[in-house]
């Protein structure tokens, strides 16, 4: 089976060229029994790539099971998988098989994979590993030969660096990747995905199919479908059943697009796995402008030593210096101090140096850079946040590991 055969078979459209490499892969690894992980977004159609690997392969006679893995309750997920002896907990009234020994010699899909519990990630590495598997209140292990293909639209690498994923899992069933692209980078194909389902539509509510002019075209593959082709056909179904006339303007499609009249100008966002970044870039940041608060102060302190006798501090430019002083201190007229100058006993004059010994701790400058943002905004989380360059949930979670009021 090719490419075209692949696509008229499993009811596959489009003619992009990273859609059919993801099949082209798809049918050369079908022959082996090589774990396959399919990853993309929501809506890109990724259920039909297990399909093609089952059904070219040499397993295509045995049992095919497609698992949505979180649709199954967390409790019952393991007795789902792996089945369960009576009695082994309350309602097991009876043995049960589960799907790895039910699909034996065939082919499980666990889609939404990324949703297993850690405890069922644990089993289901034994299986990949080992290819054997305990029921849920049973000492006795078994065997089962399945193939297993994967899909999850979540970013696994992030999964496992929070914790919710086992990284030793991720590398067995990561042994072939497939890549859906999302309808956005697949532009070519949205206008033949449209038309498909609006031909679609008109058979089965008896009607003709609605069709798009030229600027309608133009403003479809344009949008950036968060949906991907779940998303356009809904559109699709709702447009050929609301609008009575056949021909969809650009204003009447703008109306079942969410958001397509919003600027498509890039914008940077802010993304979870950057958090530890923006930390290490506000510590620079915190260095810096403390090494040139230092360098003032002790510029001022200098001035005061080597004067002629009294020196005028103006408590106003200290401020500048750290605004978190507040009050009426700001407003005192300059402080006046007389220094003396140091003579010794046999009446010569010297200067005397001060060695001011100063903490080289990030940890500690970042907790007072953050107490003089939280006493200046008096407080308030979200202005301190700002004034510190970082995100208010990242400013919450060093307050709370500093102890801080």
């Amino acid at each position: 089976m090719n490419v075209q055969q692949a696509k008229q078979r499993f009811g596959i459209i489009g003619v992009s060229a990273t859609l059919d490499r993801a099949i082209e892969t798809a049918l050369r690894v079908s022959p082996t029994d090589l774990s396959v992980l399919i990853t993309g977004e929501s809506g890109t159609g990724k259920e039909a790539m297990p399909q093609i690997i089952h059904h070219n392969s040499t397993r295509k006679h045995s049992g095919y099971i497609a698992v949505n893995c979180g649709a199954i309750p967390e409790g019952t997920i393991d007795s789902e998988l792996f089945g369960h002896e009576k009695g082994s907990f309350t309602g097991a009234h009876d043995t049960r098989k589960g799907y790895f020994e039910v699909a034996d010699g065939g082919t499980i899909f666990l889609d939404e994979v990324a949703e297993l519990p850690v405890s069922t990630q644990v089993r289901l590495l034994r299986v990949l590993e080992t290819g054997e598997f305990l029921k849920v209140g049973s000492s006795k292990s078994q065997k089962t030969d399945v193939r297993i293909v994967a899909a999850t639209n979540v970013d696994i690498p992030e999964a496992i660096r929070r914790g919710k994923f086992r990284e030793d899992l991720y590398y067995r069933l990561n042994t072939v990747p497939i890549h859906i692209p999302p309808l956005r980078e697949r532009k070519e194909d949205i206008h033949l995905l449209f038309r498909k389902f609006a031909s679609d539509f008109g058979e089965k509510y008896r009607m003709p199919g609605v069709r798009l002019i030229e600027d309608s075209v133009k403003i479809l593959s344009n949008y950036r479908w968060p949906g991907n082709i779940r998303q356009l056909k809904n559109v699709t179904e709702q447009i050929s059943v609301i609008e009575s006339e056949r021909e969809i303007s650009a204003e009447t499609l703008l109306r079942y697009l969410p958001h397509a009249r919003d600027t498509q100008l890039p914008m940077v966002l802010e993304k979870e796995g950057s958090a530890d970044m923006s930390e290490r870039e506000i510590l620079y940041k915190v260095l810096f402008d403390l090494k040139n608060e230092m360098t003032d102060l002790k510029k001022i302190v200098m001035e005061i030593i080597r004067g002629d006798g009294d020196a005028n501090i103006d408590v106003n430019a200290i401020k500048r210096l750290y605004p978190a002083i507040e009050g009426s201190a700001a407003e005192t007229p300059p402080v006046e101090f007389t220094v003396e100058p140091v003579v010794d006993e046999s009446n010569e004059q010297f200067d005397e140096s001060i060695v001011v010994e100063e903490s080289l701790s990030i940890e500690e400058k970042e907790k007072e850079l953050i107490i003089k943002a939280l006493d200046k905004h008096k407080g308030r989380r979200k202005n301190a946040a700002q004034e510190l360059g970082i995100s208010e949930r990242t400013l919450y979670r060093k307050i709370k590991e500093y102890e801080l009021p």
